[in-house]
C-alpha cells in the first residue's frame, strides 16, 4: 500500500484514513467473531438426521419460513433477521448499483473481478487457509471461479436481491456454506487459531465485501470506466445490503466512501500478509482463468491460452504493483501491459462519449448485463458438465450452487 500504484491510489482517499490504536484494536477483535445466527443453523442441521435440516433450510430459502409447519427455532431466528429489510435500504439505489456494475460487462466479469478482486485478495493469507483446506487446489479453481462469477452476476443483476430472486437466495446459501466451513475448520487438528484467527471470521467477511465493491470500483476505473459520485454511492449501497445478508457485523458495513476507505486501510494493514499459500492460490487462478474464459474452439490452443493469460495478468500487474505481482507470480511482459493500457484508453474514450450522448448509458447497461449473463451461463454449464446442474438451466430463474467468493 506504500508502493507503486497503490501509493497514488491512496490520494483518492478522503484525507487521512489511518486508524488510531484503539480503532485498530477494536477492528482486530472481529477476527475472533463468527456469524452466530448461521452457526446456530449449522448446529441444528448436524443435530437433525438424514439431511432433514438442510432440506428445511432450502424450503425456507425457496418459499419463506412461513412455508414450514413447525420450523426449528434456529431457522426462525435466522430468517427473521434476513427477511427484515434494514431501514436504510433504498430499492432505487440497489437497482442503480446493479446497473452500474452491469455496465462493466465482460471486462468487469473477466478482468476486474477475477484479476483484481480475487487475485489481489490472495494477498490476505489468513483467509487463504480455509481455501487450502476445502478443495483440491488445481481441480477446484475453475469451478470456484465460475460459481463465484455466477453469484456475483446474480447479486449485481437489477432486481436480483428481491426476496425470492437468485441474488438474495444465493447469498443465503453462501452464508450457510461459510458457517459449515467454520464448523469444519474448528474440528481440524491442524487449524492454527493463534496465527490464523478464527476461520471465516468477520474481518475476512468484510474484506471479501470490499473486494467486490471498493476494489471493483477502483479496478474498473483503472480500465477506463467512469463513475459519478452517485454511481459509486449506489454500488456501495448495493454491497452494504449484500453484506447484511451475508452476516457481516453492522459495525463493519461501510455506508460512505470514507467508511470504505478507512475499512480498506484496516484490512490492508492487518490482513495483507502474503505467504506461500498466496502464491499457490494465485498460480491456480492464473492457470484456470484462460482455459475457463476461452470458448471451446480455442481452449486447447496453447498460443491462445498463453496470450489471454498474459493479457489478463498484465492488468493484475498494473493494478497490484510490481512487488505484489512478482510475489504472486504474475507474468511480466511490456507488450501485454501496453495492450491493457490501450484497452483502458479505448474504454475511457467510449465512456466519455457515453456520458454526453442521451440514451447511451441505458444501452450500455443492458448490453453489459446481457454479455455477463451469457458468459456466466456458459461457464457454469461447462463446469457442471450437465445442463440439469447448471444454475442457469432455466432462463430467468437461476439456480444457486455458489461457493465461497
Amino acid at each position: 500500500m506504500t508502493r507503486g500504484p497503490w501509493k497514488a491510489t491512496l490520494r483518492l482517499a478522503p484525507g487521512d484514513i489511518r486508524a488510531t490504536p484503539s480503532q485498530l484494536a477494536a477492528f482486530r477483535s472481529f477476527a475472533q467473531a463468527g456469524d452466530p445466527p448461521a452457526d446456530a443453523v449449522v448446529e441444528m442441521m448436524a443435530r437433525l438426521p438424514g439431511g432433514a435440516g438442510r432440506r428445511l433450510f432450502e424450503q425456507a430459502v425457496e418459499k419463506g419460513i412461513d412455508a414450514l409447519g413447525d420450523p426449528p427455532r434456529e431457522l426462525v431466528e435466522f430468517f427473521a433477521a434476513v427477511d427484515a429489510v434494514p431501514y436504510w435500504v433504498d430499492p432505487d439505489l440497489l437497482d442503480r448499483g446493479a446497473r452500474v456494475v452491469g455496465r462493466t460487462g465482460l471486462l468487469g466479469l473477466t478482468m476486474v473481478m477475477p484479476c483484481a478482486s480475487l487475485y489481489g485478495g490472495y494477498l490476505a493469507s489468513r483467509a487463504n487457509k480455509t481455501l487450502m483446506r476445502t478443495g483440491y487446489l488445481d481441480t477446484m479453481a475453475p469451478r470456484r471461479l465460475a460459481e463465484t462469477a455466477g453469484w456475483w452476476v446474480d447479486v449485481t443483476t437489477p432486481g436480483g436481491l428481491g426476496r425470492f430472486e437468485a441474488g438474495f437466495q444465493g447469498t443465503l446459501r453462501v452464508r450457510l456454506m461459510h458457517a459449515q466451513v467454520r464448523a469444519a475448520m474448528r474440528r481440524r487438528d491442524d487449524w492454527d487459531h493463534d496465527t490464523w484467527d478464527a476461520p471465516v471470521n468477520q474481518v475476512q467477511l468484510a474484506g471479501t465485501l470490499l473486494l467486490f465493491s471498493h476494489v471493483m470500483l477502483l479496478g474498473s476505473r483503472a480500465l477506463g470506466f467512469q463513475f459519478s459520485a452517485a454511481d459509486q454511492a449506489a454500488v456501495r449501497h448495493l454491497w452494504r445490503y449484500v453484506g447484511h445478508l451475508m452476516g457481516v457485523d453492522p459495525g463493519l458495513l461501510p455506508a460512505t466512501a470514507a467508511d470504505a476507505w478507512r475499512l480498506y486501510w484496516l484490512e490492508a494493514a492487518t490482513e495483507f500478509l502474503p505467504d506461500e499459500d498466496s502464491r499457490r492460490l494465485g498460480r491456480a487462478l492464473m492457470d484456470a482463468a484462460a482455459p475457463l474464459l476461452l470458448t471451446s474452439r480455442w481452449q486447447d490452443s496453447v498460443p491462445a491460452r498463453h496470450a489471454l493469460t498474459n493479457y489478463l495478468f498484465a492488468y493484475s500487474r498494473l493494478i497490484l504493483g510490481r512487488r505484489n505481482a512478482d510475489f504472486l507470480g504474475a507474468p511480466d511482459n511490456r507488450l501485454y501491459r501496453a495492450a491493457v493500457l490501450g484497452t483502458a484508453a479505448t474504454v475511457f474514450a467510449a465512456e466519455s462519449a457515453r456520458r454526453v450522448i442521451p440514451g447511451v448509458t441505458g444501452l450500455c447497461e443492458r448490453l453489459g448485463q446481457r454479455q455477463r449473463t451469457t458468459m456466466v451461463r456458459r461457464l457454469i454449464r461447462e463446469q457442471h458438465g450437465d445442463r440439469s446442474h447448471s444454475r442457469y438451466d432455466t432462463p430467468g430463474r437461476p439456480r444457486n450452487t455458489a461457493v465461497r467468493p
